[in-house]
């Protein structure tokens, strides 16, 4: 029997359990699922959503749920060690042991290894189980189903819907709910070399696909009033804001800059209540520690059908990838890099995926940039001399940017990032650089902080057949709009010193123009316009 810790703390490493960790009811995130339904009525069902949203421990607590219920079993089997194999006679045999040592690990009978063909292993090993544990009906969470593929993936949905029509107490699971973060169709499709499923497909039986939901701003509140229940440490409201603003209620990210804030930047029997500062620290620590958890979304950038939507969203681009149905656009919502809004378009998932999205491909410009001490950016009483670095940026751009840019896939958002290393070259240690990017926007915009003071910067591109002078026309309303909507982050004031937008000529007419006529510097309206 397990004991509950005397001082639980905030868990970012695999499944949480509510002895040892501070956690919320998972359940209560499902979207259109109904979990006593589905055992009642003997339906099979589809759960997906990104990774380290909360899926395994949701299955690991309501499997728990229902042993304790008395009235039916119910197993957790990841297949994750199936991960790599295609071939269903290697795959089958594995997911086998699987089932036994999930079997063994919950102390529920272990069903024998079955003697048959690797293509009746599964149908034949979940029939044997629901007799050992009759007269209760047997359920099945399957997680990881992400990891199985091509011919395996097949055979594994083909036998589960063999047993589907014998279903029931001593004969087959009643219930089996097959787990990822993907819905059953996009890998039945890849399953099928881009094929999409026909009405005949290996699982045309499952009644439902539910999502599990990031926590709402309330859930962040509950989810610290916990440890406050607990040690009667307190966080401030303004904390709170911060954390549910930075990571959109993303609940790795949550129990992240909770965890580091309460064990790190203070300690576990402290008392000191939580402050906006702390929240900050952790999440500057966070980033810089690149955990296995972002490293992995940071590694997605290299995908070509994650950078197409990506860069579309960085340079506020459209196109036809961008339709909410194509693959490209649905993988990287499922991996959660991606979200809609209706006023944005489709943006980053939160900022902290875009400060890590970021960071990583701008690093290699980053890293090479001349340090801000080879010139000049800073006024003699220490503030950021926007006008000076813009101009040795303009400097930069002419001498570097042919170069520079053939080390990057992200061709088309190049200027866009290598003007964020610029900047971020000097605002890294003292300031901040807030970005507002959504497609079909036709623009970035960046709101530079240093030393309480906000310079914003609008991004342009012109492309071919468009000229200069519309383009600073459109930008100008565009920026002038943006300065009346922007809203600084929790904790900062409103106090714009600096309005700047930055025209780059990407037109290939233009490439034979000597660069002397390609900068331009001129001031309008107050805003100053940066040509490049």
């Amino acid at each position: 029997m397990s004991t509950k810790r005397e001082i639980r703390f905030f868990n970012t490493t695999g499944p949480c359990n509510p002895d040892d960790h501070y956690m919320l009811p998972p359940e209560a995130r499902l979207v259109d699922a109904q979990l006593n339904r589905y055992i009642s009525n003997k339906l099979y069902w589809v759960l997906h959503a990104p990774r380290q949203v909360g899926k395994t421990t949701f299955l690991q607590n309501w499997a728990r749920k229902i042993n304790d219920g008395g009235e039916a079993v119910a197993c957790y089997v990841s297949v994750e060690r199936c991960q790599g194999f295609v071939e269903a006679s290697k795959s089958m045999p594995m997911m086998v042991e699987a089932i036994r040592s999930y079997a063994e690990r919950a102390g529920l009978p272990v069903p024998d290894i079955p003697e048959v063909s690797h293509g009746s292993m599964i149908d034949v090993i979940l029939g044997k189980w629901a007799v050992l544990v009759a007269p209760k009906p047997l359920i099945v969470l399957f997680d990881e189903v992400d990891v199985i593929e091509g011919e395996s993936m097949i055979s594994f949905l083909r036998q589960l819907r063999g047993g589907f029509a014998d279903r029931g107490i001593g004969k087959f699971p009643v219930s089996i709910a097959l787990v990822g973060m993907r819905d059953l169709k996009d890998y039945i499709t890849a399953s099928k070399d881009g094929k999409a499923p026909n009405p005949g497909s290996p699982f045309n039986i499952k009644e439902d696909s539910a999502v599990l939901s990031n926590f709402c701003k309330d859930d962040v509140a509950r989810l610290f009033a916990l440890r406050t229940a607990e040690t009667g440490q307190q966080i401030t409201g303004e904390a709170l804001d911060y954390v549910y603003e930075q990571s959109q209620g993303q609940p790795w990210i949550v129990n992240s800059l909770f965890k580091r804030a309460t064990l790190r930047i203070l300690n576990n029997e402290s008392a000191e209540t939580v402050t906006l500062e702390h929240i900050e620290k952790a999440r500057r620590q966070m980033i810089e520690a690149r955990e296995t958890h972002l490293d992995a979304l940071a590694y997605r950038l290299k995908d070509p059908r994650i950078h197409s939507v990506v860069q579309l969203i960085l340079t506020g681009g459209t196109g036809a990838s961008l339709d909410p149905h194509s693959p490209h656009v649905m993988l990287a919502t499922d991996l959660g890099l991606i979200k809609w809004d209706t006023d944005t378009g489709f943006t980053i998932a939160n900022p902290v995926y875009e400060e890590i999205l970021m960071r990583t491909l701008n690093a290699v410009y980053y890293v090479q940039v001349p340090p801000p001490s080879s010139w000049r950016w800073q006024t003699p009483d220490g503030r950021l001399d926007m006008d000076a670095l813009l101009r040795e940026f303009q400097d930069f751009w002419l001498n570097n940017s042919e170069t520079w840019q053939e080390w990057t896939m992200y061709t088309h958002a190049f200027p866009h990032l290598l003007l964020m290393a610029f900047l971020q070259r000097v605002v890294n240690a003292s300031g901040r650089v807030e970005r507002e990017h959504a497609t079909g926007r036709g623009r970035m915009d960046l709101a530079v902080e240093y030393k309480g003071e906000w310079n914003i910067i609008e991004i342009k591109l012109i492309r071919k057949g468009q000229t200069f002078e519309r383009l600073k026309t459109e930008g100008m309303k565009q920026i002038a709009r943006y300065c009346e909507t922007f809203k600084p982050p929790v904790g900062y004031h409103k106090n714009i010193t600096g309005v700047y937008l930055v025209i780059f000529d990407r037109r290939p007419e233009e490439e034979k123009t000597p660069w002397c006529s390609r900068l331009s510097w001129e001031q309008e309206g107050g805003i100053t316009v940066v040509g490049c």
